[in-house]
C-alpha cells in the first residue's frame, strides 16, 4: 500500500480516523452510556454456544456408547482423513522421535530453551507435604500427591500450538505425574512436526491424533484405544471448551477457557507502531479473539489507530485480525491511569500490559489479570511462548476468581489427622456437642466413645 509523506503523526491519526480501513471500536469514559457500552462489548453473544452445546452432547454420547468406531467416523467426517482400524489413531513414540531429529536446528534450540525456563518456573510452584504434631500427640497435616493420568489437549486447526504441548506437559512432568496422554487434531491427516517434536521434549508418553468433542470425550470415558484419564487440560476453541464443560465431574478440567484475550494500558509514551502489534498478536488467533487499548491520551489512541492501519496489510493473518479488532476489539479513551486499574480490574483480562513508566506500582493495583506484563519491553508474546510462566489462563472475565495453569492442577492435597488417645478425648467432647446440636447421633456416639472421663 503506497503512502503518503504525512506532517505529523497526529496529522496522520486524523486522516485514518476519517478514513479507516478498520472499523475498531472507539470508546471515552467520559461520555453519558459508556459503562453499558463497555459491558455489551464484553458480553459474547450465547445463542451459538446453545447450538453448538447440542451438537457436542450427541457427540459425546456417541463416543460413550461407540468408542472407538465413532471416533473413527468423527474424525473422517470433522477432520478429513480416514483410517482403517482404531489403533492407527494413535501417533508412535518413535514418530515424535523423528521428528525432533528432524525438525530445523533453530526450532529444536528454541523448544529446548522454552522447555528449561517453562521447567525452573514450575518447580518454584511445586507443593510439597506438611505436618505438625500437638502439644497432646495430636497430628495434622497435608498430604500431597499427583495425579495419576493426565490428558493434555494441544489446538490444531487453524493453527498450530507445539508451545501449548510445553505449556500443558512440563508442569504435569514437574508435580510428578506418571503417564501423559495427548490428543491433537490433524485436518487432513496432516502432522506438525514441531508438535510432535515438542511431545518428545516434554515426556509426553502417548499421542493421538484426534481433536474437537471426540478428543475430550474419549479422554473423559476412554475407549478401547484411548485410555480414560483423570484430569483433561490444555486450550481449544468453542467445541472443545463445551465438551470440557460437560465432562466435568466425570474428569477434572483446567478452566472453562473462551477465545484470547489481551488488554493494553498505556500511558501514551509507547510507540504506538508496538501497541499495534501487541494488539494484532492476541487478534490474530481468531475472530472473536478481544483486543482492547486504554489509555488517558486521546492522541496516542488516533496515533495507535494509524499505526494499526498501516501496518495490518503486511501481516499474514491480516483478514482474521481486522475481523477480530471489528468485531470484539476497542481503544478507550480514559481520565487518568487511575481509571485504566479500575477499567481493567472490571474487564479482568488474560493478558494484561501495562506499558508505563512505573509498571509495578501499577500491577499491585490490579486484582484480576491471568498474566500481568510489565514495562514497555515486555511484549506478551513473550509469555505465550518462553518467558516461563503458563500461556494458559483464565479468560472471559473469569481471572476474578481463577488462575493460570500451575503445578498445582496436577496435584491433590489429602488432609492428614492422628488423634492421641489425649487429643481424641478433648476433640470428641467438641464433636459430640456440635453432632448433638445437629441432631446426627450417630456422629456423637462415635466421638463420645472414645471420650477418656466422661
Amino acid at each position: 500500500m503506497a503512502l503518503c509523506a504525512w506532517p505529523d503523526l497526529r496529522s496522520y491519526g486524523e486522516y485514518f480516523e476519517s478514513n479507516p480501513m478498520t472499523d475498531i471500536t472507539r470508546l471515552n469514559s467520559r461520555d453519558a452510556g459508556f459503562r453499558a457500552a463497555l459491558e455489551q462489548l464484553l458480553t459474547r453473544e450465547a445463542e451459538a454456544d446453545r447450538q453448538i452445546a447440542t451438537t457436542v452432547t450427541d457427540i459425546i454420547g456417541e463416543v460413550r456408547t461407540r468408542g472407538d468406531a465413532a471416533l473413527m467416523e468423527l474424525t473422517a467426517r470433522l477432520d478429513n482423513w480416514s483410517v482403517s482400524v482404531a489403533a492407527d489413531l494413535g501417533i508412535p513414540a518413535a514418530r515424535c522421535e523423528q521428528a525432533l531429529a528432524a525438525i530445523p536446528a533453530d526450532q529444536r534450540v528454541a523448544l529446548e530453551f522454552a522447555a528449561e525456563r517453562i521447567r525452573a518456573y514450575a518447580e518454584h510452584q511445586k507443593m510439597e507435604s506438611w505436618s505438625y504434631t500437638e502439644a497432646d500427640g495430636t497430628l495434622l497435616g497435608q498430604q500431597v500427591t499427583p495425579l495419576d493420568r493426565v490428558g493434555l489437549y494441544v489446538p490444531g486447526g487453524k493453527a498450530a500450538y507445539p508451545s501449548s504441548v510445553l505449556m500443558s506437559a512440563i508442569p504435569a512432568r514437574v508435580a510428578g505425574v506418571p503417564e501423559l496422554v495427548m490428543v491433537v487434531p490433524t485436518p487432513g491427516g496432516e502432522l506438525n512436526e514441531m508438535v510432535l517434536a515438542a511431545a518428545r521434549i516434554a515426556g509426553v508418553d502417548r499421542v493421538f491424533a484426534i481433536g474437537g468433542a471426540q478428543a475430550v470425550a474419549a479422554l473423559a470415558w476412554g475407549t478401547a484405544t484411548v485410555p480414560p484419564v483423570d484430569k483433561i487440560v490444555g486450550p481449544g476453541n468453542t467445541w472443545v471448551t463445551t465438551a470440557k464443560r460437560m465432562v466435568f465431574g466425570k474428569v477434572g478440567i483446567d478452566m472453562i477457557a473462551g477465545p484470547s484475550e489481551i488488554l493494553v494500558i498505556c500511558d501514551g509514551r509507547t510507540d504506538p507502531d508496538w501497541i499495534a502489534v501487541d494488539l494484532f498478536s492476541q487478534a490474530e488467533h481468531d475472530e472473536d479473539a478481544q483486543s482492547i487499548l486504554i489509555s488517558p491520551d486521546a492522541e496516542f489512541l488516533s496515533a495507535v489507530a494509524a499505526s494499526i492501519e498501516r501496518l495490518l496489510p503486511e501481516m499474514p493473518r491480516a483478514d482474521v485480525i481486522r475481523a477480530s479488532l471489528q468485531g470484539q476489539g476497542a481503544l478507550i479513551a480514559v481520565r487518568d491511569l487511575d481509571e485504566a486499574v479500575e477499567l481493567a480490574n472490571i474487564i479482568a483480562p488474560e493478558h494484561l500490559e501495562l506499558s508505563v513508566d512505573d509498571p509495578q506500582a501499577l500491577a499491585g493495583q490490579i486484582r484480576h489479570a491471568g498474566a500481568i506484563f510489565m514495562g514497555r519491553y515486555t511484549a506478551e508474546v513473550l509469555g505465550d511462548y518462553c518467558a516461563g510462566p503458563n500461556h494458559v489462563l483464565p479468560t472471559s472475565r473469569t481471572a476474578r476468581f481463577s488462575s493460570p495453569l500451575g503445578v498445582y492442577d496436577f496435584q491433590k492435597r489429602s488432609s492428614l489427622i492422628q488423634c492421641s488417645p489425649c487429643g481424641a478425648s478433648t476433640l470428641g467432647k467438641c464433636a459430640a456437642v456440635l453432632a448433638h446440636g445437629e441432631g446426627l447421633t450417630a456422629h456423637a456416639r462415635s466421638a463420645e466413645v472414645r471420650i477418656r472421663d466422661k
